[in-house]
């Protein structure tokens, strides 16, 4: 596998997130590209991203309905960008989006309502476009041929049957591919015009898709900036993949993670854990052929990628999993185990295979993930992988992640030793991602900040109250000798400034780790978060950054953010 020698520095954008004159409320491919041309001028050698996968019901880009088709909701939507796209469409259809645009949040429905309309609208002038345009659209076709002709049949049965239902939810009649693909070919005998059109369709999406993240891709590799992606640890149980290859899955049980404490405010979070939603893979089957679909799906990736990240690395070697469907999450809380068995065909949540409870399952396990890793890793000859190894961590887990040249995270205020003192960034592995947050957490700022409050609201503090501002000290305190800040005598600790968010900036680029990755919250001082897991927040994966990198640009206190983090990836050596 390839050993990158730079040390570099990154930004996480999520691809929703960033804004630019002309967008239709979300992020998009145009918008991503001006952060790219950002990178390559202030030394930031690569932006990561969340995953990029179609999304279905939910707008998580954790639950994509395919593995292989994108999601185009991220598509830029110009004259240059679609054939047979005119900007008097474009302007009708920015004007009926009105406050959506200027939104500190994506409105979804909205966004995904206007984009279609013009991708149809597109789609109906295509056959008069420019020939080598039409060549390239049938090419398309042919080269994806494996995934496409099941993922045309899959979309146009969700908008058949209407885009709420899952496939169980559907007839008799098209619950088995056999079924599916025989109903979609009786439909298009009966009105062969209308089928072709709504196959066609989403093939035509498919390939502005792809046709987009490869141009991405070019232009980042042109800059000198690396696209790091993200490979979600499942797909959706409602998913092209989960119908069609339904061998691959156990659709009856469905990945998580165990109760972690009672902290978390959400009840059956507290007793029984996240349950995902995301079905199980039948591990047997996929060792059996090779693992073919996990290096089809990687290999696809990279088309798009020069380094990803793998979520959820333990899954690999152990996955905690639920026998009902997050939908029944509401029935079991306050139930004691014999009344959930009861209810749920006398299961339970459990590992699978195995828990990490004794010395042999944690040998069978971690020979279980080397079997599985080094098959997926066959297929990513030439990348940077990245393991999301965060949570409870087997100690079996990162040595043998270390084996295989993946590299894993370290995270300052939750890396100390058994003294509670914070691992020194020098003496963190070379071949390690550091960050000081994730998509999933506040970004430093505010982490620091929810300190400050969690200990100044202490007037008459209960015991948990005393807890959690205990808590709260010690964060401050790691952070701080981490990052060299003076540790106040008496725990009268300091607003969060400018000097201390560029000594932790520096503190994190000075490690010695491979990658040191801020979120693009802490690099202007935004305490936003994208999600609040084990919640169904209204804010999650919905966050808009307030400013165009044109207004960035002007902005002299926020240039000077920009100006500052490139001398501090060069004073670090990370340019």
């Amino acid at each position: 596998m390839f050993t990158p020698k730079k040390r570099l520095a990154g930004i996480l954008i999520p691809a929703f997130t960033p804004r630019r004159d002309g967008d239709l409320g979300i992020g998009d491919t145009l918008a991503l590209r001006e952060w790219i041309d950002w990178a390559a001028e202030h030394h930031v050698g690569f932006i990561q991203l969340l995953p990029i996968h179609e999304n279905g019901l939910d707008e998580s880009p954790y639950s994509g309905i395919s593995s292989a088709a994108l999601d185009p909701i991220y598509l830029a939507l110009e004259t240059s960008e679609i054939p047979g796209l005119e900007q008097d469409d474009i302007d009708r259809v920015r004007g009926n989006l009105k406050a959506a645009l200027t939104s500190p949040l994506v409105n979804y429905p909205a966004v995904r309502s206007a984009k279609r309309a013009l991708l149809e609208l597109a789609w109906s002038r295509f056959k008069d476009v420019e020939p080598t345009q039409i060549e390239e659209f049938e090419q398309f076709q042919k080269d994806e041929k494996e995934w496409l002709d099941d993922y045309r049949v899959f979309r146009f049965l969700m908008e058949f049957h209407g885009e709420s239902l899952t496939w169980n939810q559907w007839p008799e009649s098209c619950r088995t591919p056999a079924k599916a693909r025989a109903f979609v070919a009786k439909q298009r005998l009966a009105d062969p015009a209308r089928v072709d059109d709504r196959l066609g369709f989403f093939v035509f999406v498919q390939w502005l898709c792809y046709r987009q993240w490869l141009a991405l891709r070019a232009h980042a590799d042109l800059r000198g900036v690396k696209l790091m992606g993200d490979v979600p640890i499942g797909v959706s149980w409602h998913s092209c993949d989960a119908f069609f290859s339904q061998e691959e899955f156990h659709l009856d049980w469905y990945g998580g993670s165990p109760p972690e404490g009672m902290s978390q405010d959400d009840p059956f979070f507290q007793q029984w854990g996240q349950n995902w939603g995301i079905p199980l893979y039948c591990w047997d089957h996929m060792q059996a052929n090779g693992f073919v679909w996990w290096q089809k799906r990687i290999a696809r990736l990279m088309r798009f990628f020069k380094v990803f990240r793998l979520d959820h690395i333990l899954g690999f070697y152990r996955i905690y999993g639920f026998p009902w469907h997050p939908d029944r999450n509401y029935e079991f809380i306050g139930l004691s185990h014999d009344q959930a068995a009861a209810i749920s065909g006398g299961h339970l949540p459990r590992w699978f295979l195995r828990p990490d409870d004794t010395i042999e399952n944690k040998a069978a396990n971690r020979d279980d993930g080397d079997i599985r890793l080094r098959g997926i890793l066959q297929a990513a000859e030439g990348a940077e992988v990245i393991a999301e190894d965060l949570g409870w961590v087997p100690e079996y887990v990162r040595p043998h992640l270390a084996d295989l040249s993946i590299t894993s995270y370290r995270i300052p205020h939750w890396d100390c030793n058994d003294s509670g003192q914070p691992t020194p960034g020098n003496a963190f592995p070379e071949n390690s991602f550091a960050t000081y947050s994730t998509h999933d957490h506040e970004p430093i700022n505010g982490i620091w900040r929810r300190c400050l409050r969690m200990i100044h609201h202490q007037e008459c503090p209960s015991e948990q109250s005393a807890w959690a501002a205990g808590g709260a000290h010690n964060t401050l305190r790691i952070l701080s000798e981490f990052a060299g800040i003076p540790v106040p005598q008496q725990k009268s600790w300091p607003a969060y400034s400018e000097g201390i968010r560029l000594r932790l900036i520096k503190a994190l680029f000075s490690s010695n780790s491979r990658y040191a990755a801020l979120m693009v919250t802490e690099l202007f001082d935004l305490d936003d978060q994208f999600n609040r897991p084990g919640t169904t927040d209204v804010d999650n994966w919905r966050y808009r950054l307030p400013w165009t990198l044109a207004e960035i640009r002007d902005h002299p206190i926020l240039q000077a953010h920009c100006q500052k983090l490139a001398k501090l990836i060069c004073i670090t050596r990370r340019d």
